[in-house]
């Protein structure tokens, strides 16, 4: 079982860049497979990227490739999400999950088990 939190919150201008981190506690961190989300409202939970456990491998949402990135230190139990040239339609809540599943490729939310509690990231124009 893992325990996560977010951390990043903030006001962003359109163009700008922002890292948000995912702090893990917990047994075998390096044995879950990662996954960013967010959800903007009035829409459902949105999948953004995935990386394996040993962060060799990264999946993204076409919406997000190759403007975020998604990275992780197994060392010091943290998954990160490096944003830029953010836009004001990527304002919403992003969370952080985890899963020990290998069932799928870690694009559906049924998928994560493990959920943090999200952090708002808000681009303004």
């Amino acid at each position: 079982q893992v325990q996560l939190a977010e951390s990043g919150v903030g006001l962003v201008q359109a163009g700008g860049s922002l890292r948000l981190s995912c702090a893990a506690s917990g047994r075998a961190f390096s044995r879950y497979r990662m996954g960013w989300f967010r959800q903007a409202p009035g829409k459902e939970r949105e999948f953004l990227a995935t990386i394996s456990w040993g962060g060799g491998w990264t999946y993204y949402e076409d919406s997000v490739k190759g403007r975020f990135t998604i990275s992780r230190d197994n060392a010091k139990n943290m998954v990160y999400l490096q944003m830029n040239s953010l836009r004001p339609e990527d304002t919403a809540v992003y969370y952080c999950a985890a899963t020990t599943s290998t069932a799928g490729i870690g694009v559906r939310t049924t998928e994560y088990p493990y959920w943090g509690q999200g952090t708002q990231v808000t681009v303004s124009s």
